[in-house]
């Protein structure tokens, strides 16, 4: 990871939601699950479903970067022509009044042995 509001990686978990300006007039919500880690003293927020993340100097200040940095690529991917496409590649639904996110069955840590080739 290369510094704040990369779009691109916790131990917490934890649901976040984001409201869009579909129409002038009107507003749809997104759900999108939020995995906060350290790296070194600083916080990283990275929301699964999107592979977006940001950092702050606190976890809640992660949250809210992550928060603008979703809210953000979400607006240039609508301006763009991009965004059902975007979301639909990320398990999204669409429904009247949010983009319902893909059912996540688990969540494990998992390890796997590594090829040590330069030991």
């Amino acid at each position: 990871m290369s510094g704040c509001g990369s779009y691109g990686m916790n131990n917490a978990e934890g649901p976040a939601m984001l409201r869009l300006d579909e129409r002038p007039h009107s507003r749809m919500e997104i759900q999108f699950t939020t995995r906060i880690f350290k790296e070194g003293r600083t916080y990283v927020a990275h929301a699964l479903e999107l592979d977006v993340s940001s950092c702050g100097g606190s976890e809640d200040k992660a949250i809210r970067n992550l928060k603008e940095a979703v809210r953000l690529f979400l607006e240039e991917a609508e301006k763009m022509g991009t965004l059902e496409q975007i979301l639909e590649e990320a398990g999204y639904s669409k429904g009247k009044q949010k983009f319902a996110p893909p059912k996540i069955i688990s969540v494990q840590r998992m390890s796997l042995p590594l090829p040590l080739t330069h030991a």
